[in-house]
This record gives structure tokens, C-alpha cells and sequence, in this order.
């Protein structure tokens, strides 16, 4: 037996029909959980405008209400990742989701800032490991060889939470009040909590079976955090988590304080953009699996793939402020927001082939927490340069011209540091000269 299987894995025996049936429940439930996810997360962002007017807050203050979901976001991420080898998907992710219902009640009770941010905090720590884990909760039911589609449908589940709440949070908005969003957004994530129970369960390939048993060895988290493989995958999520937490705090905003649209017409805006981030999964996921049957590498497949989509995307974020045409413009903020989507699945695809089955949890918590960091800095920022620009549409400008600038960097970074057999070869070696763990 040589060490390379004990990362990569012989191939496992097919799954009995049930089990793959509940393969897809599970992953049904998972693409709802992601649904619920990014509607609970967008709620703030898509009221921004009656809850500033009504509060009085200026953009500073709105900015660092939006920034505080991410206080302690990327530490939940991180200490759910280690728990998650010793405590099952099925809690974990039960857990969150009733956490996700409770945080939407403070400001059913009182309006205020400081009710604002206890519940964006709150909802912040149950999300931080949502991505994450409900990712790993997944790839306890499909083979290596088999989870493209899985996670681009996972994800998918993100981009189609935003496109599905931006039309029916701004009717509950616009219809009964900002409150009745969160009143609603809180009974669906019991609901989803609930039928969870009844049908998550853990998968047969929970630690995957490996030739020294299910676990098999582990490494320093040092030395497997400071491939290039994760390092370049960190970078990608980096990149992607940078848009993505501006599209959630700034984007509604800026489509209605700066291209004047009404409140309908942004949030149609915004479901195009999820929308267009949703065929990107579902067409480059799968593409990426055909590429990897062909025997392309996963270097030149994944690693390529998420690296030039942040770039891409980048590349729009710096152009789109400079563009005055309404139809052009529109094409690139969709490019900026929506092109990182395939990023996001990528990396973890990315990740989980170096890193050994035990181990896998606790590093998806790691590179999600470290790559969701811009959340905690992106939509605070944004208010500052909005707030000390000589105009609105200055501080707009300068700050989606420093997002595209972190987004190609990170990019660029990635597209050189991917490298996942030659990373996975290196630590497959050093896992062969130690004793299982």
C-alpha cells in the first residue's frame, strides 16, 4: 500500500439505492438550508434604506451594523470546524438553523442599533460555519469522484436564497413593514431546524474509507494550512467573500440612492445578478468534473477555474463605476457580484484533495473562517469612504475600485498556489512515515 492512497482513496464501493436516495434528500435539504441562509443573511441589506430613514443612521453607522454579522463570523467558523469531528452534521447544522430564528427577534421587540447589532452578531456566529459544514455534511454522502454537482447545487442553494428573497423580502417590505421580513425569515429557519431532525443524518462516507480505517492519519493543521493548495484556495474564498459581503450590505443601496431605482426594480436587479451566479455553478461545476475525467488536472480544472473567476470579477468591480451607460454597467456589476460564485464550491473542492478525511471538517472551518474575513472589514469601510467623500458617488467609486484591486490580487495569488496533486503527493508522503493517528 503506498501513502498516496491514504489521501486520495481507492475507490468506494457503490452505494446502495436507499442510500443514494437519501443522498439527494439530504442534499435537497442542504440546498434549502443554503436558501434560508442567504435570506436570513441579505434581510438588513434589502431594508437598508427604510431602516436608515426610519433610524436615523448615517452610512458609518449602517456600515458597521452590516460589518458586525462578521464579528464573530469567521471564530464560529473556526471552532465549529474542530467540533464537527466529534459532534455529528446533523446537530450541528439543527443547532445553527434554531439559532438562525432567535437572532431574528430582537428587533421584533425594540428597533434600535443596539438590538440591530445584537441580532446581526448573533446571526453572524450561527453562520459563520453554515458554508462550511453543511459543505461536509454533503460530502459524508458522495465519493470524491462525485461531489461537482453536489457542491455546485450546495452553493447554488446561495445564489438562489438572494434571488428568491430579494423579491419576496422587498414585497413583505414594501407591503407590511421591514420588520415583517424578519418575523417571517425567523419562523422558516425553524421550520427548516425542524424537518432537518427528522431527515439529516450522517453519510457512509463520513470519514471515508481509507486503508489505515476510517480517520486515518493526521497531520500538524500547520503543515497542512501552509500549502500552497489552501493558502491559493484561502485566497479564492478572500476574494469572493469580499463582493459577496458588499453585494449583501451596499448593492441594494447603491441601486437605489445612485442609479435610482425603485425598490422593485432593485430587487429584480439583484435576482438577475443570483441568478446569472447560478448558471455559472451549475454550467463550470460540471465542466470541471468532465475535465477531471479526461484527466486534466485538478490544477488546471478547479484550480484554474475558481482563480480566473475572481479575477474576472475583479476586473469588472474596478471598471463598472466609470461606465455610464445603464446597459453596459449593468452587464459588469452582474460580472463583479456574480462571477465569483464558482470560486466558493472550487475551494473547497480544492482544499478537500489535500487535506486527510479526519481532518477535513476542522480545515473547512479554518479556510472559511480566515476567507470570510472581509466581511468583517468590506461593508464598514464602504460607509467610512461614503460618509468623507466629497460626494456619495465618490466614496461609491473608491470604494468598488479597491474591492476589484483585493479581488484580482487574491486572484492572481490563487492561480499560482493551486496545486493539488502536487500538494496532496507531498503530504500523502509525510502521512505514510507516521503511525495512524
Amino acid at each position: 500500500m503506498t501513502p498516496r492512497t491514504l489521501i486520495t482513496r481507492s475507490r468506494p464501493v457503490a452505494a446502495p439505492a436507499a442510500d443514494r436516495r437519501r443522498a439527494w434528500l439530504v442534499t435537497a435539504m442542504i440546498v434549502a438550508f443554503m436558501v434560508v441562509n442567504y435570506a436570513d443573511k441579505s434581510v438588513l441589506g434589502l431594508a437598508a434604506v427604510p431602516v436608515m430613514t426610519e433610524l436615523g443612521l448615517s452610512n458609518s453607522t449602517y456600515g458597521l451594523i452590516s460589518s458586525s454579522f462578521f464579528f464573530l463570523f469567521s471564530v464560529a467558523g473556526l471552532l465549529v470546524g474542530f467540533l464537527s469531528t466529534r459532534i455529528s452534521s446533523r446537530v450541528l447544522l439543527f443547532v445553527m438553523t434554531v439559532l438562525w430564528a432567535v437572532a431574528q427577534l430582537p428587533v421584533l421587540l425594540v428597533a434600535s442599533v443596539p438590538t440591530l447589532m445584537a441580532g446581526r452578531i448573533l446571526l453572524g456566529a450561527a453562520e459563520g460555519p453554515a458554508a462550511s459544514m453543511s459543505m461536509h455534511a454533503l460530502y459524508k454522502w458522495f465519493p470524491p469522484e462525485r461531489r461537482a454537482l453536489p457542491s455546485a447545487l450546495q452553493i447554488g442553494g446561495a445564489a438562489l436564497g438572494t434571488l428568491i428573497a430579494a423579491p419576496v423580502v422587498t414585497w413583505l417590505i414594501d407591503g407590511f413593514g421591514w420588520r415583517s421580513a424578519y418575523a417571517v425569515l425567523a419562523a422558516v429557519s425553524a421550520l427548516w431546524a425542524l424537518l432537518w431532525w427528522r431527515v439529516g443524518h450522517d453519510g457512509p462516507y463520513d470519514h471515508e474509507r481509507t486503508a489505515t480505517g476510517p480517520g486515518g492519519p493526521r497531520l500538524p493543521y500547520r503543515r497542512i494550512l501552509l500549502t500552497g493548495t489552501v493558502l491559493g484556495s484561502i485566497a479564492s474564498a478572500f476574494g469572493a467573500a469580499w463582493a459577496l459581503s458588499l453585494s449583501h450590505a451596499w448593492l441594494p443601496a447603491y441601486f437605489r440612492t445612485q442609479l435610482d431605482m425603485s425598490a422593485a426594480a432593485s430587487a429584480t436587479a439583484i435576482s438577475v445578478i443570483s441568478g446569472f451566479g447560478l448558471v455559472l455553478l451549475l454550467g463550470v461545476c460540471p465542466f470541471v468534473d468532465a475535465l477531471k475525467s479526461r484527466g486534466v488536472s485538478s490544477r488546471w480544472s478547479s484550480g484554474a477555474a475558481q482563480s480566473v473567476a475572481v479575477v474576472l470579477a475583479g476586473c469588472a468591480m474596478t471598471a463598472f463605476p466609470f461606465v455610464d451607460a445603464t446597459g453596459p454597467r449593468l452587464v459588469l456589476v452582474a460580472c463583479a457580484f456574480g462571477g465569483t460564485a464558482v470560486a466558493v464550491p472550487l475551494h473547497y473542492m480544492t482544499t478537500a484533495e489535500v487535506v486527510p478525511p479526519a481532518q477535513r471538517g476542522a480545515v473547512f472551518g479554518i479556510v472559511a473562517g480566515v476567507g470570510t474575513l472581509p466581511g468583517l472589514v468590506a461593508p464598514f469601510l464602504t460607509g467610512h469612504l461614503i460618509d468623507t467623500a466629497q460626494t456619495p458617488a465618490a466614496g461609491y467609486t473608491t470604494a468598488f475600485v479597491a474591492a476589484g484591486a483585493v479581488m484580482l490580487t487574491a486572484g492572481a495569488f490563487a492561480l499560482t498556489a493551486i496545486r493539488p496533486e502536487r500538494d496532496a503527493r507531498r503530504i500523502a508522503q509525510e502521512a505514510g512515515s507516521r503511525p495512524p493517528a
